[in-house]
């Protein structure tokens, strides 16, 4: 089981077609992870940008930021595999 005691980042990355294709990899190597997905649009913080400006002139493929954690004795191997 992964805590965030015992995790460390593997990747961060805002293409979607890159973190399924790392999620892939690390599935078929037995590596077990986890991901935290961040909207980059969200207008919940008060005084950001976002809520100033609204969207305009965000490209719409990076509007999701992807972060995959896998266990901190995985990392090394996980590393590996993925490049």
């Amino acid at each position: 089981m992964i805590t965030i005691f015992n995790r460390k980042e593997l990747l961060i990355t805002l293409d979607m077609k890159r973190q399924a294709n790392i999620r892939d990899i690390l599935a078929a190597n037995g590596i077990d992870y986890t991901v935290k997905v961040t909207n980059r649009q969200n207008a919940a913080v008060i005084g950001s940008s976002r809520t100033r400006v609204g969207s305009f002139g965000m490209n719409p493929n990076l509007v999701y930021e992807y972060k995959i954690y896998v266990h901190k004795k995985d990392y090394d191997n996980a590393l590996r595999i993925i490049r």
